[in-house]
């Protein structure tokens, strides 16, 4: 799953961080993949899980439930991506690289894991974290 995430965040535009997230059904099947597009659509909530879940709410079928479904992402959920994927009811998330400054999966908060809500998903972090990191760092370092 990661391995697609990987190959979802290396087609992104030259504009966008590429972050890469795909949506597998409860069967392994992709549902959703997308990349970051704030830049190119000019819109703040334009992050790659946003984009693949809101698709794979339209194919799933249940509405914008995505019960038994997998989230895998290159880099670990910000807050805005961590909230919409415990209110979209997404079974699991895993991702590659941590991100101290801005997760919200366990690194600077754990959205995901607070007990007050309603949803719970399962969490893998640091899949194919070499990997996912180099593709984040390649596009920085290109920057300056």
């Amino acid at each position: 799953m990661m391995r697609a995430a990987l190959d979802a965040a290396r087609t992104a535009g030259g504009a966008d961080v590429p972050v890469g997230a795909v949506v597998f059904d409860a069967a392994g099947r992709e549902l959703a993949r997308a990349v970051n597009a704030r830049e190119t659509l000019a819109d703040p909530t334009a992050h790659a899980e946003i984009i693949a879940l809101r698709e794979a709410a339209r194919r799933h079928g249940d509405g914008w439930r995505l019960a038994g479904t997998t989230l895998a992402v290159t880099l670990e959920p910000c807050t805005m991506c961590a909230g919409a994927l415990v209110l979209a009811r997404v079974g699991r998330v895993v991702f590659g690289a941590w991100e101290p400054k801005t997760g919200a999966v366990g690194s600077l908060w754990d959205v995901v894991r607070d007990r007050r809500l309603t949803h719970r998903p399962e969490v893998r972090g640091g899949v194919l974290e070499r990997e996912c990191a180099d593709v984040l760092t390649g596009f920085f370092g290109e920057r300056r």
